[in-house]
């Protein structure tokens, strides 16, 4: 079993904040991080508005942290981003730490390794939503209640409970449930219990209900004391009710709307890139870890575990009964999947077991790692044509992924081969793809110029836009009007419009004199597709935006 240094983890670290240099990515991401910069400008923690408007979606903590963050270092990449990267560390420590009691010191380095270079978490330092933190909390709960199943000390047990009741204050139920999951299948298969039994865990609860208080007084006073809200076309909606039930629960049972027609099979799809490149060993560690408990009769001894391996299909399971599943949903139950593939590979380095599928699986990730460096490659080349500083660093990183490859008797090598890999291109996709993507993002641009001008948010309207737009107001650091339709207009000089295509004739038909400040493609671009990814095509998936200045007013009241 190789002894993997920490330097590598301060090298992770390194490209996780250097992330910061990628502007926030609609929707999701640019929609917490205005909620965040809205909070953190009222003072209000106990009530979340979404440029004014109420929001009735996800739990407060991820905007607690990004607030207080906002507020010191003000509405920037950095500032939205630095709670969630710390918590992405904070997981990969807590990973160390929890498979370090359930194995040893090697294998829990290696599984805190796996985790760090997914590809998910690379992502996910990009694209912050709430799964990194609730990830970085929930395996955090993980850790200390299983020091405090093995120690029996208080601060764990408070550590413990704390990192539960801020998981569900980030995402609900399933902060409590995936322990349940973890530690439920590992002491029935045990027998133990007086562990499942144990009139302390009332402490733990009550515990958590007591730190659940604040963001409950906050539903309370928002939703419940008043009935006659209308929260997406209903009245008297329960905010109470929908965070402990509906948003969870009520996505199994049909009560919540939400409906994509996602299936069991879903996350498990999703996970092959997501886990990259973990998932071609995750899926034989799993199968071989069942295969020992239906061996067993479904009793572990007191030296084995479940945890991972029961908390992940658990978890897995939860997640793809959803009839409404995104693919960073799985994300909370990243951790387990990589402490499921180190103790595969304490199996095969430190007793010697699968030695012909080690091979295999060896080879597998060899030419896996050469397909990614292959698409890094059609990225450098034709996607966004690179300055010749990248392909000499390409050339540079793909000698180091064959100096290791092609390494005789190097132990573990497969480890080896997997966390480079992802690592070196990951360079790239950060500093290059991510980056040239961005500027396809028209609330990025636009924003930006706004804020660097200072321009009035009384003075900006977006008109007849079809992009999603919560990036503009964050990066503006002001919240613009939105009039969609052909309403009331600017009806000064020296006002600004951002519209596209059809706006812009509309504006012109309609007397307006209009100096373009700026002109400039834009693409959706969460939603990948093949022919933006080719120059040829890209004019085709791309449309026109025009941020503009008017010169001269004309008739502002769209004819009827």
């Amino acid at each position: 079993m190789p002894r993997i240094p920490f330097w590598i983890f301060a090298v992770i670290a390194v490209l996780y904040f250097s992330a910061v240099r990628v502007d926030l990515m609609d929707i999701d991401a640019t929609q917490y991080a205005e909620i965040s910069r809205e909070m953190a400008q009222s003072g209000d923690y106990l009530h979340i508005y979404d440029r004014g408007n109420n929001y009735l979606d996800k739990p407060p903590f991820l905007f607690w942290i990004s607030a207080a963050s906002i507020k010191v270092f003000g509405a920037t990449n950095f500032g939205y981003k630095l709670p969630s990267i710390l918590l992405a560390l904070l997981a990969i420590y807590a990973t160390y730490r929890l498979a370090k009691l359930l194995y040893d010191e090697n294998t829990a380095r290696v599984a805190a390794l796996i985790l760090a270079t997914c590809q998910g978490m690379f992502l996910m330092t990009q694209d912050v939503r709430c799964d990194l933190t609730l990830m970085g909390l929930v395996i955090t709960s993980l850790w200390m209640i299983k020091e405090a199943e093995i120690k029996r000390q208080w601060w764990n047990v408070l550590g413990g409970t704390f990192a539960i009741a801020c998981g569900m204050m980030t995402k609900g139920p399933i902060a409590l449930m995936v322990p349940a999951f973890c530690f439920g299948t590992d002491w029935v298969l045990k027998r133990n219990w007086k562990h499942i039994f144990n009139y302390r865990h009332l402490v733990d609860v009550s515990i958590i209900v007591i730190l659940l208080i604040p963001m409950s007084i906050g539903l309370y006073q928002q939703y419940d004391l008043h009935p006659d809200k209308f929260i997406d076309g209903k009245s008297g909606v329960s905010g109470l009710r929908f965070y402990f039930w509906t948003q969870s629960f009520g996505r199994i049972t049909g009560e919540n709307v939400w409906n994509n027609g996602a299936d069991i099979s879903f996350q498990l799809v999703n996970m092959l890139w997501s886990f990259l490149p973990w998932i071609f060993v995750l899926l034989p560690a799993l199968f071989l870890n069942v295969r020992t408990i239906f061996r067993q009769k479904f009793k572990l001894t007191q030296q084995q575990e479940w945890i991972s391996t029961g908390g992940f299909m658990l978890s897995y399971l939860a997640v793809g009964l959803s009839k409404y599943q995104l693919p960073h949903y799985i994300f909370v139950a990243f951790p387990l999947a990589s402490i499921v593939c180190a103790q595969f590979f304490r199996d095969c380095f430190v007793l010697n077991l699968y030695p012909k599928l080690t091979k295999v699986l060896t080879k597998i990730m060899i030419g896996a790692g050469a397909l990614l460096f292959v698409g890094v490659l059609m990225i450098l080349l034709f996607v966004f044509p690179a300055a010749w500083y990248w392909l000499v660093l390409c050339a540079v990183c793909l000698s180091v992924y064959f100096f290791i490859v092609l390494r005789k008797k190097l132990p573990g090598k497969i480890i080896w081969v997997g966390a480079a890999v992802m690592i070196l291109i990951n360079v790239f996709l950060t500093h290059h793809f991510y980056y040239e993507l961005m500027k396809y993002q028209v609330g990025t641009v636009v924003g930006k110029y706004i804020r660097t001008n200072n321009i009035p948010n009384n003075k900006i309207m977006v008109y007849r836009m079809s992009d999603p737009l919560n990036s503009l107001h964050y990066n503006a650091d002001r919240v613009i009007r939105i009039q969609r339709d052909k309403g009331y207009l600017p009806s000064q000089t020296g006002d600004y419009i951002l519209t596209q295509k059809a706006g812009l004739e509309d504006l012109r038909e309609r007397g307006y004199s209009l100096q373009i400040l700026i002109e400039n493609e834009l693409f959706k671009v969460s939603e990948l597709k093949g022919e933006f990814m080719l120059p040829s095509t890209r004019k085709e998936a791309t449309t026109t935006y025009y941020f503009c200045r008017v010169l001269q007013q004309g008739n502002s009241l769209a004819a009827q």
